[in-house]
């Protein structure tokens, strides 16, 4: 299938069906008009219905490639990567979900997952951030999809630091609260429901949390002078929706009430984010169950910025965007089925 030929069914997979990125995929790509679901893999529900299909889940051992033209993998870091490796050799492309691809390099990937990279051979991969790196993503045969909280991390700092308008050396400070589901389907004693309601919690603090290196390293390419990341997620106690509280620091020809026309100008012509009009909040409720990511501006005072950017952790922060992606490969419209 070449990018003119936009009339074509795309075949394809999903690795990882049953989990809540991989639920949301099926979701979106079964309504999507050029896209035939062939499978979806679930070990723990194999031979279970795939809601909203005629398919069953099946053990991804039972896969066959042949005659595919994409797959998605909502896998694991470790189990991802080979799956990726194995696709590519029939001349699938892949969308890849998990956090194999999204660091650079092995030496990195081992440093913030403490275990060797699978396939290093693999690296490095696209960042798949369309608004940021949306002309790498035309056409090619593989993509890392970045996560939930780097997305929205991301996407509320571009402007700014594209603008080179932070004080070099400051630090960026992100207080990130995520949903439950960011933490995956299978049970853990921590999100429980009796666990979760009416608690907040931050967990793995200031520098501790896999996803900073993912964070610093897309950072650093839109600018080097920035200070230290310092990053705080929490679990909320909701099903789903993400919210990035940043805070930086102005270099002094730079006011911050001159960051809401910068954001509106850098936006302005992307479907999927939206930057809301000045004294306006950007809330959960702006973004959950949409593919799209909000983000709010409220100057503190002339050198220090308050920026809010928020996504659904399922969507835009994992299926939504990987469907992004998977058009921009395909020469299809970009917002088609989202």
């Amino acid at each position: 299938m070449t990018e003119h030929d936009v009339t074509s069914i795309v075949r394809v997979g999903v690795y990882g069906a049953a989990g809540y990125a991989g639920m949301d995929l099926v979701e979106i790509l079964i309504q999507h008009p050029q896209v035939e679901l062939v499978f979806g893999t679930s070990s723990t529900y194999a031979g279970q219905p795939i809601p909203g299909t005629n398919l069953t889940y099946v053990p991804a051992s039972e896969v066959d490639m042949q005659g595919l033209d994409a797959v998605f993998l909502a896998l694991p870091h470790k189990a991802s990567a080979p799956v990726a490796a194995e696709a590519l050799k029939h001349g699938v492309k892949v969308i890849d979900l998990s956090a194999d691809l999204r660091l650079n390099t092995p030496e990195s990937y081992e440093r913030w997952y403490n275990t060797p990279h699978p396939n290093p051979e693999l690296l490095p991969v696209p960042y798949g951030l369309p608004e940021i790196n949306r002309d790498q993503l035309r056409g090619i045969d593989l993509v890392a999809a970045p996560g939930c909280y780097p997305t929205t991390t991301i996407l509320g700092l571009y402007p700014i630091l594209k603008a080179f308008a932070v004080e070099p050396g400051t630090p960026v400070i992100v207080d990130a609260k995520s949903g439950v589901s960011g933490a995956g389907r299978e049970p853990k004693p921590n999100t429980h429901f009796v666990e979760v309601y009416g608690n907040f919690s931050p967990y793995n603090p200031g520098r501790a949390h896999r996803h900073v290196g993912e964070i610093e390293q897309e950072l650093l390419k839109l600018n080097d002078d920035i200070g230290t990341l310092i990053f705080t997620p929490h679990l909320l106690p909701v099903d789903r929706g993400l919210m990035a509280s940043i805070y930086v620091t102005l270099k002094e020809d730079f006011s911050s009430n001159q960051a809401q026309a910068l954001y509106e100008e850098v936006y302005g012509e992307e479907p999927l984010v939206h930057v809301l009009p000045a004294k306006q909040q950007a809330t959960l409720r702006h973004v959950v169950r949409t593919n799209t990511c909000a983000i709010s501006l409220t100057p503190v005072t002339e050198r220090y910025l308050h920026i809010t950017s928020v996504t659904d952790n399922l969507r835009k922060g994992a299926s939504g965007q990987a469907v992004q992606c998977f058009n921009l490969m395909f020469g299809l419209p970009e917002t088609l089925a989202l």
